[in-house]
């Protein structure tokens, strides 16, 4: 069992760096959040399951029942992340869409093409 929480936690802990580096190779706001959103929520993903495995494991192994609640609690927690990642990520691109930040290497942007047609306000 502590192997399987090793591995857990060192998928999640490489996932998080690649996030990192992300934020910091990628040229523009677009590609920054896919790649921190991404990998960010994976890794939280990973080592939340570790923490899942170890209560579990922990509780079957003969503890009480205070490893059962930390193992609902972190599903409840990954549930609520698998929300606000998407649904942040979704809101800062959108403001800066909407602020005039353009990708750097957008061949077309349907949304601009789309408001043009309209001759109205993006939303």
């Amino acid at each position: 069992m502590v192997f399987a929480i090793g591995i857990l936690l060192g998928i999640g802990l490489i996932f998080n760096v690649l996030g990192t580096i992300s934020l910091y190779r990628f040229p523009d706001v677009y590609t920054r959040l896919h790649g921190t959103t991404k990998c960010t929520t994976f890794g939280s993903l990973f080592t939340s399951a570790a923490v899942v495995v170890y209560g579990l494991s922990r509780y079957f192994d003969g503890y009480d029942g205070r490893f059962v609640t930390l193992s609902l609690h972190v599903v409840v927690a990954i549930l609520a992340l698998l929300i606000s990642n998407a649904t942040g990520a979704h809101a800062l691109a959108r403001a800066s869409h909407r602020s005039g930040i353009m990708p750097l290497y957008a061949v077309v942007d349907h949304l601009a093409e789309d408001e043009k047609n309209k001759g109205g306000r993006i939303s």
